[in-house]
């Protein structure tokens, strides 16, 4: 009945055939002038930034805002921004597949690509933050010719090499996977011999048989399940690296699940600014990334948005609460201190302009969650500022105080890295479909009447 009455998946009358068309045109067609005009400009802020860590590297971490008290910066409030970033992607694809949410297809495989990229991205600064990235290595756990020295285990930092490497290869594999079958339709419809040496190596034999499809449907299925607890996971330890600590306005509670909420909101926000694009570089995407998709995840972007709100508010009660004066100096710091510009700014983009989706108008309108979906990624990016800087720049002694000293070469690092990311993404648009094919297709007739004998094939 359900499917009666809900709203069509898939627009415009498509059928089988024109849904391959559609989907692998931009990766067989020369690519047009807005996507080398992206690309380039992509491309110029990558090196801008490569630049800039190499000029870091030699010279020393001098170059950036970190100091006493300050000894975390940039790199870690980047660090945590981006996986946060990754977290949509997973969600969409692993735990909206394993409730049989139909609505994913469409943008499943953007956001699992962003995933991948945006933990790419997120992996480069703490090696760049230890200040030796040289001597990176040691971080490792495996036996050395050096004796009986190993990590310490005990520290939530050690922990996030585990959990990071996990997400990143699980997402990739998960991703991977999903791409098989698509692999072999664009070898199968190649048209130089190198194109099909690429594409029919990437697609690993695959030739679509009941047995193929058996066994990737399993694979899928348990990638999946692998993938649920590791969005829980990852940046639950991740918040570890602060709450496990003894510091006011860190050693919470609440940061894992708070951490958790906010991750999936950033990721989706960003979700929407990609998909926004995506529908505008390639118009003939608008029929299968609708409005109705974007809506629903305008309305998760509402949701999670209310509940970091609630954790902002209860992180301020239970200040009151506890009786401790260092935490209730610590929240009040934060927002009417010298950093009260970043803690509201903070506030008003995660809890207060997110709200405007309650209105239908606001949540299918592309203008409007464009901007909103960058204010969010904004505020989440002073979250993590507020956070970090706030806590360490004033603590239990007023002579240990002192200021972050940001300098041009922190703002270099924060833009450059959009550079990174965006040059990735975009030749994954022209190089890869970014939309599965083969789970567009079985939902085709949702929400529509199936036509007559022989349509739609």
């Amino acid at each position: 009945m359900s499917s009666v009455t809900r709203k069509p998946l898939i627009l415009g009358n498509k059928t089988y055939k024109d849904i391959t068309d559609d989907i692998c045109q931009p990766v067989e067609a020369a690519p047009g002038k807005k996507w080398f005009a992206m690309l380039l400009s992509a491309k110029m802020l990558f090196l801008f930034y490569i630049l800039h860590i190499a000029y870091i590297i030699g010279v020393g971490m001098g170059l950036l805002g970190v100091n006493h008290p300050v000894a975390w910066g940039t790199m870690i409030i980047t660090f945590v921004f981006w996986i946060g970033i990754g977290h949509a992607g997973t969600l969409i694809s692993a735990i909206l597949f394993l409730f049989r949410q139909k609505w994913r297809t469409s943008v499943a495989r953007s956001a699992e690509a962003m995933t991948v990229f945006a933990v790419m991205t997120a992996g480069i600064f703490p090696l760049i933050h230890t200040g030796r990235p040289w001597l990176d290595f040691w971080l490792l756990p495996y036996p050395n010719q050096r004796g009986p020295l190993w990590v310490n285990f005990r520290s939530p930092l050690l922990w996030d090499v585990f959990a990071v490497s996990t997400y990143a290869t699980v997402s990739s594999v998960f991703w991977f996977i999903g791409l098989i079958p698509d692999f072999a339709t664009l070898r199968d419809r190649a048209k130089t011999k190198l194109r099909r040496m690429i594409y029919g190596a990437l697609s690993l034999g695959w030739r679509g048989s009941a047995r193929d499809w058996a066994h990737y449907e399993m694979l899928y299925l348990l990638l999946a399940g692998l993938s649920t607890p590791l969005v829980l996971s990852v940046h639950t330890i991740v918040s570890f690296d602060f709450a496990v600590s003894m510091l006011p306005g860190w050693h919470t509670t609440i940061f894992p699940p708070y951490f958790v909420a906010g991750a999936i909101f950033s990721g989706f926000g960003m979700v929407v600014t990609l998909l926004t694009l995506v529908r505008i570089g390639f118009p003939q995407f608008k029929d299968y990334i609708t409005i109705d998709h974007m809506e629903v995840m305008n309305k998760i972007i509402m949701a999670t948005g209310l509940m970091v709100g609630y954790a902002y508010c209860s992180e301020f009660f239970i200040a009151w609460y506890s009786g401790n004066p260092y935490e209730v100096y610590a929240f009040t710091n934060r927002a009417f201190g010298p950093y009260w510009w970043s803690y509201w700014i903070m506030f008003s983009c995660n809890v207060f302009i997110p709200q405007l989706f309650w209105f239908e108008r606001f949540r299918r309108s592309i203008p409007v969650m464009f901007v909103i979906s960058i204010f969010v990624n904004i505020g989440m990016w002073f979250e993590r500022f507020v956070i970090t800087v706030t806590s360490l720049h004033r603590d239990f002694l007023p002579s240990n105080w002192g200021m972050y000293a940001w300098s041009w070469f922190d703002t270099a690092i924060l833009f450059g890295s959009f550079g990174m990311f965006l040059t990735i993404f975009l030749l994954y648009l022209k190089f890869v479909p970014a939309i599965a094919i083969a789970e567009v297709k079985p939902v085709l007739f949702v929400g529509k009447k199936r036509p007559g004998h022989g349509g739609g094939h």
